[in-house]
């Protein structure tokens, strides 16, 4: 987060014209050169295809409207187009579906201060699952974010 601050503050500056090399610590290589292609494309509207993260509406059967998926789309002056994909095997549709439950119960927990909805994401999340680790990793992780999770935290 530090480092994401102080890019921040860097990219403020319209005399800016190379890459910081603070980018090389934050991770995520290729990062900066796949969102400049994205906003080129956006801008010249070449049609071209990246894959991005946006709203599913259709392109994965099965999956709400309103998930977000990362999928290949059209791009183009208009935005992004996500294309139409074949329906997931019921294997791949089941753990697709079980991670969409634990992000749409994470964004409940974290708009409303809700540590039920916490608990069950963590409950639903495919890599914890189990009642006796969830509850302490909730616990453990309110804690240490506390400063960013103050709806967990209702004043007295």
């Amino acid at each position: 987060m530090a480092i994401e601050k102080k890019l921040l503050e860097m990219y403020r500056d319209p005399s800016l014209d190379v890459k910081p090399k603070l980018l090389e610590q934050r991770g995520g290589a290729y990062y900066s050169e796949a969102a400049a292609q994205l906003i080129a494309s956006l801008h010249a509207g070449t049609g071209d295809d990246q894959v991005v993260d946006i709203r599913n509406d259709g392109a994965i059967p099965d999956l709400p409207a309103d998930a977000v998926v990362e999928v290949p789309a059209r791009i183009g002056r208009e935005g992004a187009r996500p294309g139409r994909f074949s329906p997931l095997a019921p294997e791949m549709l089941g753990l697709v579906q079980q991670v969409k439950a634990y992000e749409r119960l994470t964004v409940k927990a974290a708009i409303h201060g809700d540590r039920s909805a916490a608990l069950k994401a963590l409950l639903a999340n495919p890599l914890v699952g189990r009642y006796s680790v969830a509850t302490g990793l909730l616990n453990a992780l309110v804690e240490a974010n506390r400063k960013h999770l103050s709806r967990f935290f209702p004043k007295d």
